[in-house]
């Protein structure tokens, strides 16, 4: 029997697609560039935007037509509806059989799922959102989280996960917050290229999303318009991306729904193709974020027809349409017929699917969908990991007079809508929250313990009472009553209040639910007037998708913890942090606002960004970006130098040594800064450049220090080029982008640098011992 050299593995990847192509129809091209969703929604309820518009509901007779052409993608098969992951693996396999069977040369599709916090299947584990990683400015344990999930999406047969975002906030109104990482790209970008490495050493493709700009929409409206400038969207919104794909090896990428001055991504060569591509060296596959290629004619109307909207992506550089097919199928064929879509750009396009299929092992004649072990989702390791990262991701944002942690045998009043509540820890993309509620009187299929449960757990010997006082959004205040009579018998208040996830307006937090103002949802912050006002001390927990304003509350709190939706075990995380048994670790990803208004605001702004004399308008925040509190206390000594010469593209050392002078084990995060005094065009007045988490048990000490090198200074100037510019610089170690502890003066000599693409993009760090 003679084997085709597409089929043999011993050849080089690309003849093997190579020789493939050449024996493929037109048809069996374009097969390969779409996905199907069996199973969506199409009765106007679905998950995702204008789903009932866009989906199609095959028969099973369309199904077994359509496939006999191949198929380049399956989509969701475990997170559109509950389905049991053991049955769902052998259903995924049957359907690979049936898709391999019924084309001419047995290629299957590619699987993907969501996996945004975690695989967002039933029975699967659900991990804190991406705030909450950047909350515990770990990398390490991300990876390691990412590996766990890549290994529950490839133990049931899936070879894609849509993730990471890679977004970054420039308004924390934006419903979608809860699903970045925050609002500095060094801290995203390192966090979800540690993301991608995970998930890529699993074995599966990740994506990063959204490309590009997504998060800095007009009036953080989802899907708004984005007006960001060309130094904005080259200095903060693409480095994450670059990082992921140079360093991380991302395999795809998602094309954003926005459009940036007049030009939707999902039509833009010079983004999807020059930049990504040519620039970058990215070789792997561009999908379209769901409907995205439709939203061309439909919402974008920049094209006429589907046909239109077909040729527009493609020639732009995106290679699968997705969740399924409406323009890539038929529209495409046609035009392709009809002259007025080059078949070459249908070839680029199923060249780069069929070379991942390819490294995915899919065209090898020994390939077998089914699954080889058992299937368990939520096993005893992801529990264990998704609480460490639950706990390291709690933030300590006050604790004044030391009110925590609490005594074990104190009188305790739970108040509030999320502390009893289990969807109160899960973020919109957990499945949950994104599915189940379509799914009435189906049990989560996780344990999630609720704040008040793990509390109760936590301090056996507190008296512990409850009352919900409100609900997350009705206005309803007749719960008030109870709640402050509760309090008042207590001798301190727990108030758990926060967000509800969801999706396009059916939450306060999650994709489609932006909000018009930072103020706390509902009346919630009246019930926090009324517990304060009892004069019972008030632990404020929050447990959110996004920063909400607290500067009404300044002075009044024993203590404010915030949570960003920290998972299945982000109850006990709480709680531990309540009782002490936990040391807070966690740092801000985003800046907590002062005041509801005033935005958009982060941290990263210029001088007129800044508060001044002309508009009585404050926006400096009320707890900064990186700020986090701990029950122990560190001595930052020995700082290495102040004040060196360097040329343009030279390096600098800056050390110091950190001292755990508490009595308990606990875990500090030193943060370098830049400071950038004079420059061709204006910069952020300090932008991280730097990080290092450091855990020291009591009287231990550890050297951090900072190989900082000047292509880190770079910036985009007028011309649009990258450069590193001569002059003075200030690094500043610092425990937050306001708490600096020590600044070292740069001098930089030379002539102006252009830093291109192999310019270095971390500050790496070393940690040493010190006796």
């Amino acid at each position: 029997m003679t084997t085709a050299p597409w089929r043999d593995p011993a050849l080089p990847a690309a003849a093997r697609v190579d020789d493939l192509l050449s024996r493929m129809t037109l048809e069996e091209k374009t097969a390969q560039l779409y996905g199907v969703w069996v199973g969506a929604a199409t009765d106007g309820d679905g998950v995702a935007p204008h789903q009932h518009d866009m989906s199609v509901d095959h028969s099973d007779e369309e199904w077994a037509e359509l496939i006999t052409r191949g198929l380049g993608q399956l989509t969701r098969s475990f997170g559109t509806a509950p389905v049991d992951p053991a049955l769902g693996a052998q259903a995924l396999a049957r359907a690979q059989r049936r898709i391999a069977e019924a084309g001419r040369f047995g290629i299957p599709a590619v699987a993907h799922e969501e996996c945004l916090a975690g695989f967002t299947a039933w029975r699967a584990t659900a991990y804190p959102v991406p705030l909450a990683w950047g909350a515990a400015w770990d990398p390490p344990l991300v990876e390691e989280m990412a590996r766990r999930i890549g290994a529950d999406l490839r133990s049931v047969g899936v070879h894609q996960g849509l993730a990471p975002v890679l977004d970054v906030v420039r308004d924390p109104r934006w419903g979608r917050v809860e699903e970045t990482i925050g609002e500095d790209p060094y801290l995203v970008g390192t966090i979800g290229t540690a993301y991608v490495r995970g998930l890529e050493s699993a074995g599966v493709v990740a994506t990063l999303k959204h490309f590009a700009g997504y998060a800095s929409s007009a009036g953080a409206r989802n899907l708004a318009p984005v007006r960001a400038g060309v130094r904005e969207f080259a200095d903060v919104t693409l480095p994450p991306f670059e990082m992921a794909v140079r360093e991380g090896g991302a395999r795809s990428v998602m094309a954003a729904y926005n459009e940036t001055d007049g030009v939707p991504a999902s039509a833009d060569p010079e983004l999807l193709t020059r930049l990504l591509r040519e620039e970058w060296g990215f070789t792997g596959t561009v999908v379209a974020d769901y409907f995205g290629i439709a939203f061309l004619q439909t919402l974008h109307r920049v094209a006429g027809t589907p046909a239109e909207a077909a040729h527009a992506a493609l020639a732009a550089g995106i290679d699968v349409e997705l969740p399924t097919v409406k323009c890539y199928g038929q529209p495409l064929l046609d035009a392709v017929r009809a002259g007025q879509v080059p078949e070459e750009l249908v070839d680029r396009a199923a060249r780069r699917v069929l070379l991942q299929k390819c490294d995915l092992g899919l065209l090898d004649e020994d390939w077998a969908p089914e699954p080889t072990g058992p299937v368990a989702l939520d096993s005893t390791g992801n529990r264990i990991l998704a609480r460490r990262l639950a706990e390291e991701s709690v933030v300590l944002l006050d604790n004044p007079d030391g009110l925590l942690p609490l005594a074990p045998d104190t009188r305790i009043a739970v108040v509030g809508p999320r502390a009893a509540d289990a969807l109160a820890m899960l973020g919109c993309y957990s499945f949950p929250s994104h599915v189940l509620t379509h799914h009435p009187g189906v049990p989560t299929g996780i344990e999630i313990p609720t704040v008040l449960d793990a509390l109760r757990t936590e301090l056996p010997d507190a008296k512990v009472t409850f009352a919900q006082g409100c609900d997350v959004t009705d206005p309803d205040t007749a719960g008030f009553e109870e709640a402050v009579a509760r309090t008042a018998e207590a001798d301190v208040c727990v108030a758990v209040l926060g967000d509800r996830a969801g999706l396009f307006g059916r939450g306060t937090s999650g994709e489609g639910c932006d909000a018009s103002d930072l103020g706390l949802p509902g009346v919630q912050g009246e019930l926090l007037d009324a517990l304060v006002a009892t004069g019972v001390p008030v632990v404020l927990v929050l447990l959110t998708g996004r920063p909400y304003a607290l500067g009404r509350w300044q002075g009044r709190l024993g203590a404010v913890v915030q949570a960003f939706f920290p998972g299945e075990e982000g109850g006990p995380a709480v709680a531990g942090v309540l009782s002490g048994r936990v040391n807070p670790s966690g740092r801000l990803p985003v800046s907590v606002p002062r005041e509801p208004g005033g935005q958009p605001w982060t941290y990263l702004q210029p001088p007129l960004g800044l508060a001044g004399e002309v508009s009585n308008l404050d926006p400096t925040p009320l707890y900064s970006f990186g700020h986090g509190r701990s029950y122990t206390a560190f001595a930052w000594e020995d700082v290495s130098g102040d004040g060196a010469e360097i040329g343009t593209d030279g390096a600098y050392d800056l050390s110091v040594t950190v001292r755990n002078t508490g009595d308990r084990e606990g875990a500090e995060v030193v943060q370098l800064y830049l400071h950038d005094p004079v420059a061709s065009v204006t910069r952020p007045d300090v932008r991280l450049v730097g990080y290092q988490r450091v855990a020291l048990s009591p009287g231990q000490a550890a050297r951090v220090t900072f190989r900082f090198h000047t292509d880190l200074s770079a910036f985009t100037d007028r011309s649009g080029r990258r450069v590193v510019e001569p002059g003075a610089l200030e690094l500043r170690l610092a425990a937050s982008s306001t708490d600096v502890r020590h600044t070292a003066r740069l001098t930089l000599t030379g002539p102006v640098r252009a830093a291109g693409t192999d310019r270095r993009l971390r500050c790496e760090t070393e940690v040493a011992g010190v006796e």
